[in-house]
């Protein structure tokens, strides 16, 4: 397992180098960070001459990768005219773990995504834990009972939310419990932000103010792991080793809950194992919608923006996970199935 390991790892690093390549690449072709230091003001045509002399933007897109990789000093321009110069570009490089400061922010870019991610954490994590822990009662026990009153009940509403647009059902649940709620004079739910700013930073606030987000992000994934879930266990329940299980007359919560689950586990855990990385980026519409300050709305800003420090850094980040949880998703299989062997 080890060399399993090792091997994985060592075949995930030329990865992540091209996925980088292509997005620099496409980087350079989607904004002019220019324009974006510019401010409102429109930026002279020398100006803009040397600006990009100073800072790379002349030199061809593989230079520009390599010293945005291994780093490279540049030259310090008084961007604002108040005397003070600023700092722009890769100082030390991104394999040194630096991937330079924000065109936008002006402050080096992971200070600026370290920042937004432990708000897209809290989110995201805890509608993971919903949808996967809902999906897990609801699935198995609509294979269970499988053409119940229950399972004709969900299936109905898992086509329905899975079908339906997220941005659509975020400003249903807004109007609902929001407007009419406060309109009918009932408690209703805040919409925007992770806390009023008059009462403070509180975990009751953060918590109130997740339910809406949490829902509409829990909506559609539920109805699809759901739907998974089902499937998956009634194929299990129709194996030759639970008849004979059950003709051994080994109790019923073992046989769903030990045998019968824990193989039809292996299909759930590969999508598990590619959703994880991606609950780093955030919820791009979900967080723009309800002005969640997470990952997901910091990525739309600044890529709007030509912000390439900041959007190559979440992205590379996304990259990199997804290589670390595929190496774990492995792990869970052989934990799972002590069939499944590597060598």
């Amino acid at each position: 397992m080890t060399r399993y390991i090792i091997r994985r790892i060592l075949q995930g690093i030329p990865l992540v180098f091209l996925v980088s390549l292509v997005l620099f690449i496409m980087m350079q072709n989607m904004g002019d960070p220019l324009a974006t230091m510019g401010g409102r003001s429109v930026t002279r045509k020398e100006d803009r001459a040397r600006l990009s002399r100073q800072l790379g933007l002349d030199q061809p897109v593989l230079v520009q990768y390599f010293y945005w990789l291994v780093g490279n000093d540049f030259v310090k321009i008084d961007i604002d005219g108040d005397g003070t110069p600023e700092t722009y570009g890769t100082r030390k490089g991104v394999l040194r773990g630096d991937f330079g400061t924000s065109l936008v922010a002006r402050e080096p870019a992971m200070e600026v995504i370290l920042s937004r991610l432990p708000n897209t954490l809290i989110l995201m994590l805890t509608s993971e834990f919903v949808v996967i822990f809902g999906a897990l009662l609801i699935g198995v026990y609509s294979a269970l009972k499988q053409y119940s009153l229950l399972d004709n009940i969900v299936t109905t509403f898992s086509f329905v939310g899975y079908s339906m647009p997220i941005f659509f059902l975020a400003l249903s649940l807004m109007y609902i419990f929001a407007v009419n709620f406060k309109r009918w004079g009932l408690p209703y739910l805040p919409t925007v932000g992770m806390y009023d700013p008059q009462v403070g930073d509180t975990p009751a606030q953060v918590l109130i103010h997740m339910v809406l987000p949490v829902v509409t992000i829990a909506v559609n994934s539920f109805s699809a792991y759901s739907r998974y879930i089902r499937s998956t266990m009634l194929e299990a329940l129709g194996q030759d080793y639970i008849r004979t299980a059950r003709a051994k007359g080994l109790p019923k919560r073992e046989i769903v809950f030990i045998h019968a689950l824990k193989n039809a586990s292996l299909p759930i855990v590969t999508i598990v194992g590619l959703d994880l990385p991606f609950l780093l980026g955030g919820a791009l519409v979900t967080e723009r919608i309800f002005a969640w300050p997470g990952m997901g709305r910091l990525f739309i800003d600044h890529v709007s923006r030509g912000d390439t420090p900041v959007v190559m850094g979440i992205m590379v980040l996304i990259a990199i996970s997804v290589v670390v949880f595929q190496i774990l998703t492995d792990i869970v299989y052989a934990w799972l199935d002590p069939r499944i062997r590597y060598s």
